[in-house]
């Protein structure tokens, strides 16, 4: 059998390489939102679905994130996942610059959830508001578990994704699968 020749090897101590490593599985791209006197979001890759019975996502959130605090002091959040056409908005709460409070939702179209008032981003693929049911240490992260209270999705549309540290969209390339 011949070797790629292509692939590199590290150890795991070199944190560039690791996310590069980690960056060659491609994921959804989401907001997570708190509410609250102070409401908050984030963009976020680290987020799936748990269990069906009872229905539960989880999100990872850094421990330096403000987001972490947010979320930690609510007990209720919302997570928008983005369509294919919603860079923007990725990349407006992943600024690290932009305004606090209300204000950082001036430029994205948005709506309260109707159980728990969190933000949620418009003309998004889907969104779900869940509650707090559990939290665990996940190193330098928090892996949050959210029981989803309710939810809302587009019949059709693409999902925006991250690969390799850049955003992509789903194409719809078909290929036949031999026999």
């Amino acid at each position: 059998m011949k070797v790629d020749q292509s692939t590199t090897s590290s150890t795991v101590d070199d944190a560039k390489a690791l996310r590069r490593a980690f960056g060659a599985f491609a994921t959804g791209v989401t907001v997570v939102t708190t509410g609250g006197p102070v409401p908050h979001a984030m963009t976020a890759n680290s987020f799936t679905s748990v269990s069906l019975d009872p229905p539960l996502v989880l999100v990872c959130i850094d421990r330096g994130a403000v987001m972490h605090q947010c979320l930690s002091m609510t007990g209720v959040f919302g997570v928008s996942v983005l369509g294919a056409r919603q860079e923007k908005e990725a990349r407006h709460f992943a600024n690290r610059y932009r305004p606090m409070g209300m204000a950082q939702f001036d430029p994205v179209e948005w709506m309260p959830g109707e159980l728990t008032g969190v933000p949620l981003i418009g003309g998004t693929v889907a969104r779900f508001e869940c509650e707090l049911w559990r939290s665990y240490d996940g190193g330098d992260h928090t892996i949050f578990i959210g029981k989803v209270l309710g939810m809302e999705q587009q019949a059709d549309g693409d999902g925006l994704l991250v690969y390799r540290g850049q955003f992509r969209e789903v194409t719809s390339y078909w290929r036949e699968v031999p026999a």
